[in-house]
């Protein structure tokens, strides 16, 4: 599962496919949304906000988390030139 921490307005620039949008001061209020037993990749616009909420998840019970390093800017310059970088 992809989930993305970033606000709003940072998601309606550029996402990636899949992904699930959950704010990052949203996600206490809302894990109970997220599968304990998946894989969970947290991605921000550089990665610092996605590791919190990677550190929070773990913290709570969530074995399967990775942080996506460099977030939604590097996937764009690496992997899917096609997302917009902000």
């Amino acid at each position: 599962m992809l989930l993305d921490v970033r606000e709003r307005w940072e998601w309606e620039i550029a996402r990636i496919a899949g992904a699930q949008h959950i704010p990052m001061r949203e996600v206490p209020s809302r894990v109970e949304e997220l599968e304990r037993d998946r894989d969970v990749v947290a991605i921000c616009h550089h990665g610092g906000r996605s590791l919190q909420v990677a550190m929070f998840l773990e913290k709570n019970g969530f074995a399967r988390v990775h942080n996506l390093q460099g977030g939604v800017d590097a996937w764009s310059r690496t992997v899917d030139p096609a997302v917009p970088l902000y």
